[in-house]
């Protein structure tokens, strides 16, 4: 129950509308336990005896009892589900951010549905207990003992009866939840599991239509949409178990007290509105009973989910601003990667500095990168080039900390980037990645996205350095058009060319595009090149491609091969002096060569 109890604290900001809440659950009990008193004398004062005025006074006394239960339930409803839902509102905020917070390493491993899962019905499941069940909770708890003690100052004998049903019905509530609690975990895990399938199958419905796999994802989806109604009937069927259960037991309990009770009233020991009023009380001592079946399930699910809530809360991210970290002041834009190892999932150790690079033998095949070293002075245009898995991407990702280097360092101007805090080096740093991300919205807050108040002709400017205003404008309300999630209705070439107008807008010292040309024709690809030139001017840019006209007027060539930094220089030095840079020249780009030389011929 720990995580449940760390969920309450949740309500603290809201103690005044909790408390007026639990004001008024109180009051709705004092009127439940009032009511058989009051019935009592109606039957006893007004019916029994023939009195007309006892009669009308005491119904009237019902009425009024019913009046003020009826407001108050409405209050304490209200109030608590007021209550509830904000801290729902909390909890999705907290979790967001939280998500929104953690490093790539652990995006890596997490599975989106069950994100999905957590931030939604977890938090829902929590805020449903919050709101109806601990306040049923409160009310069946004080309802339960209000009744004992009412029922024992009417009649003791009777009470000692009536009572030997409770700890037949608790019993079966506490077996109940030994049996549903792990189910509850169950259910949300299978759910989790099945939103990743939806939320994958939506992402890429094109690819399974493009190659005719709608059964196999129906029957994919359909077989986890069974498991989770498995586990559910398993769940339903016990609680359908135990409630007929604790109902069978409160009836047999009710039996006891009429038999019991008429023999009192027979023998003129109990009259007919003390038993009436008594077997009301025996009622209301079953209801909170059946109520804490109920409540217990709810409490289950609740625990369960708040414990799925801050597995990802507790979570600490493998990339943050160290204690005492600085911002980054303006950069001039030197990269240098001293002596870098790095293996995803390789616990970074932070205390080895970069001269430390003793030797890894045995234990390389962990690494994506080893040993990496070299200088990107400012105003440079680095290349870097490699077969697949040699590691391009990683370099680029550890520029701008989206993982920490295992060991070595990595340094901007001098200054390390685990020293200095997140946002002042990312604000730094323009970036393309190589999975093009467009938001739904207009395209001008797409290019706007890394500086949302920007002026529209900064806009305009990035758009056409990046060679999109033109079609921009063709759209059919320009820049104000709406494009679909991620981009739909573009083409992948419209789309890097606006991903890559939202990098130039933040105006970068560093600029890194990652494969960002790759999707463009060659005409297009060449307008880009010649803004990008001039854009480069001052700065420093990683650049990884796949035509070799980007790879020839780089400054700077890192030949990567398995994980390590083989050879480096410009395209001619390479071209004369290593033979797998020819090779990966050729392999890679040989008709582009032919190409570029044909052109450069004419």
């Amino acid at each position: 129950m720990s995580p449940l109890r760390r969920a309450l604290t949740y309500l603290r900001p809201y103690w005044v509308t909790a408390t007026g809440a639990l004001l008024s659950l109180a009051l709705v009990t004092i009127a439940n336990l009032a009511a058989p008193q009051m019935l009592r004398l109606v039957i006893d004062r007004g019916i029994a005896e023939r009195n007309i005025g006892a009669l009308l006074w005491t119904s009237a006394a019902l009425v009024g009892i019913a009046l003020v239960r009826g407001l108050f339930s409405f209050t304490s409803g209200f109030w608590s589900e007021k209550a509830s839902q904000a801290v729902a509102y909390d909890l999705r905020n907290v979790l967001f951010a939280r998500i929104q917070s953690l490093s790539f390493s652990y995006h890596d491993r997490a599975q989106t549905g069950q994100l999905m899962t957590r931030i939604t019905s977890d938090v829902e499941q929590v805020r449903t207990f919050i709101g109806m069940g601990l306040l049923q909770l409160v009310s069946a708890v004080a309802l339960l003992l209000g009744c004992i003690v009412a029922m024992t100052a009417m009649n003791w004998q009777l009470a000692l009866l009536a009572l030997l049903t409770v700890p037949l019905m608790v019993a079966v509530i506490m077996y109940f939840m030994q049996v549903v609690r792990p189910l509850f975990g169950q259910i949300q895990q299978r759910l989790g599991a099945l939103n990743t399938a939806l939320q994958e199958n939506l992402a890429g419905v094109r690819v399974v239509q493009a190659f005719a796999r709608e059964p196999y994802e129906w029957r994919r989806y359909s077989s986890l949409n069974e498991q989770l109604l498995d586990v559910n009937l398993v769940a339903i069927r016990a609680m359908s178990l135990a409630f007929p259960l604790i109902f069978l037991i409160g009836n047999l309990g009710t039996a006891a007290v009429v038999w019991f009770g008429g023999f009192q009233v027979i023998g003129g020991r109990l009259t007919i509105g003390e038993l009436v009023a008594f077997n009301t009380y025996l009622a209301l001592l079953i209801m909170p009973l059946m109520m804490l079946g109920m409540i217990m399930a709810q409490l289950a699910r609740a625990a369960v989910s708040a414990e799925r809530i801050f597995e990802v809360l507790d979570v600490e991210s493998e990339v943050h601003d160290r204690p005492g970290a600085h911002p980054l002041p303006p950069i001039g834009g030197r990269v240098a990667f001293e002596h870098v190892w790095f293996g995803y999932g390789v616990k970074a150790d932070g205390a080895e500095r970069a001269t430390s690079h003793a030797s890894h033998t045995g234990d390389e095949d962990r690494y994506t990168l080893k040993d990496v070293s070299f200088v990107a002075e400012s105003g440079q245009t680095v290349a870097i080039l490699g077969m697949t898995g040699a590691g391009k991407s990683t370099i680029i990702n550890l520029i701008p900390r989206f993982y920490d280097a295992t060991r070595g360092r990595v340094t901007i101007d001098g200054v390390d980037v685990r020293d200095v805090t997140l946002e002042s080096l990312r604000q730094q740093i323009g970036i393309v990645l190589q999975d093009t991300t467009l938001f739904s919205g207009s395209v001008r807050d797409n290019i706007a996205y890394g500086r949302p108040g920007a002026h529209d002709s900064d806009i305009e400017a990035a758009a056409r350095a990046a060679q999109a205003h033109e079609f921009i404008t063709a759209l059919p309300d320009g820049y104000a058009t709406i494009i679909g999630e991620r981009g739909v209705g573009l083409s992948g070439g419209q789309k890097q060319r606006i991903a890559i107008a939202r990098a130039l807008l933040r105006d970068p010292r560093i600029l890194i595009l990652d494969d960002s040309t790759s999707s463009v024709d060659a005409e297009t690809e060449y307008q880009i090149q010649q803004a990008l030139e001039r854009l480069m001017e001052g700065r420093t840019s990683f650049v990884i491609a796949q035509r070799i006209s980007t790879v020839r007027r780089a400054d700077l060539i890192l030949l990567l091969d398995r994980g390590r930094i083989v050879a480096q220089g410009t395209h001619e030095e390479l071209l004369a002096s290593n033979a797998l840079y020819g090779e990966i020249i050729d392999s890679q780009f040989g008709g582009d060569v032919v190409q570029v030389e044909l052109a450069e011929a004419a």
